[in-house]
């Protein structure tokens, strides 16, 4: 007698979806993976109306993963980042914008010198409005590097994993170096990227 198969999401937590909820009623999350999640975290945290960020790991499917275990390419997850927005005052394409800004989305797996799938791009929505608007937003990026594919991921949030704390907020802290780096609003200091 063959075993029903069943929902994979609810045998395996880490494929359903995020079910988490903005501490706010108004407010909307977003998820983001643009190679390393700290200098992607203060860039967010920088915007006028995201009200909260963390690092994390998603569209993997290991439930509960570690950071050395997905350093190991064995898990599938992605370094991201969860925005908390509020979309009166920033709206998803201005979000979408900074993400587009942020990294190169034509490298497969690579940020600059960081090599494996957790740095792959990637855009992870909440909503099909969230889905049209990253599709879209795509599109013209594709038109815009014309001959270079654009090789980044629209996929719907998985479970997010919010990564070991000594990564949240890692720039702000001051990094492995101690050089705090500003969240003020509107800040277009350099983002040092190891602090």
């Amino acid at each position: 007698m063959a075993a029903a198969s069943g929902n994979s999401a609810v045998n395996n937590p880490a494929l359903g979806p995020d079910s988490d909820a903005p501490e706010n009623q108004g407010h909307e999350f977003a998820q983001f993976g643009s190679g390393c999640f700290w200098g992607a975290e203060l860039r967010f945290q920088r915007v006028v109306g995201v009200v909260k960020t963390e690092v994390g790991y998603s569209q993997g499917h290991v439930d509960n993963p570690n950071y050395k275990l997905i350093c190991s390419g064995t898990t599938n997850h992605s370094e991201v980042v969860r925005v908390q927005f509020d979309p009166e005052v920033c709206s998803y394409t201005d979000l979408l914008s900074v993400f587009w800004d942020r990294h190169d989305p034509t490298t497969l797996n690579r940020q600059g010198g960081d090599v494996g799938t957790q740095y792959r791009s990637g855009i992870y929505y909440y909503s099909e409005n969230q889905a049209r608007l990253a599709e879209e937003s795509k599109e013209a990026k594709q038109a815009e590097l014309k001959d270079t594919e654009v090789v980044t991921e629209i996929l719907p949030a998985k479970k997010f994993y919010r990564a070991e704390e000594y990564h949240q907020q890692y720039l702000e802290k001051g990094g492995r170096r101690g050089n705090k780096q500003s969240t003020e609003k509107g800040c277009t200091d350099p983002i040092r990227c190891y602090g």
